[in-house]
Formats: C-alpha cells, structure tokens, sequence
C-alpha cells in the first residue's frame, strides 16, 4: 500500500478503501448523507459502518425492512407506527402483520 492511501496525523491511522457502487446507489447514498445533516459522503460512510459493527444485532433483513418501511411512509403508502410497535416488531423478528 503506498503512502498516499494512508494517513497518519493525531489521531489513529487511517486507511482509504475504494468501493464500486451503481451510479443509482451513489445518488441515494448523497442523497443521505446531505439530509441526515452528515459534512461529506465520507463522513456517512464511517457512521454507518461503525453502526453496522458496532449494532450487529440489526441483521440485512431487519435493516431491509426498515428501508421498506421508510420508503412506503416518504411514498405516503403506509400509515405511522408507534415506537413502541417498532421495538416490539424488532424483538419478536415480524413486520407487524
């Protein structure tokens, strides 16, 4: 690895990785990143990936249902849950039906 993919300064060491995503993905991921209020894509990058590490509990299907629900509530074709019926939907592995 060349110097110019690491960086060193006060803190630990860093380490840049290149991905490759659909152009689609990329738009939403910016898409993100500016409306949760994150500095730079980068930024939301290692936020979600600390997330994902850290929270492993959370599994792909959990986290597919979540955006699921997401997209129907910002579509306007499902109707709010209570906190509390999210918690309860997480616990038990259903989608509230």
């Amino acid at each position: 690895m060349s110097d110019a993919e690491r960086s060193t300064g006060d803190g630990p060491e860093t380490v840049q990785v290149n991905l490759r995503l659909t152009q689609a993905f990329l738009d939403d991921i910016d898409t993100t990143w500016e409306e949760q209020g994150f500095n730079s894509r980068s930024e939301f990058l290692r936020y979600a990936a600390r997330d994902a590490v850290k929270h492993p509990e959370f599994s792909r299907e959990g986290w597919k249902q979540i955006a699921a629900s997401e997209h129907e509530l910002r579509t306007g074709d499902e109707e709010l849950v209570s906190r509390e019926d999210v918690l309860a939907m997480m616990d038990d592995g259903t989608d509230g039906e």
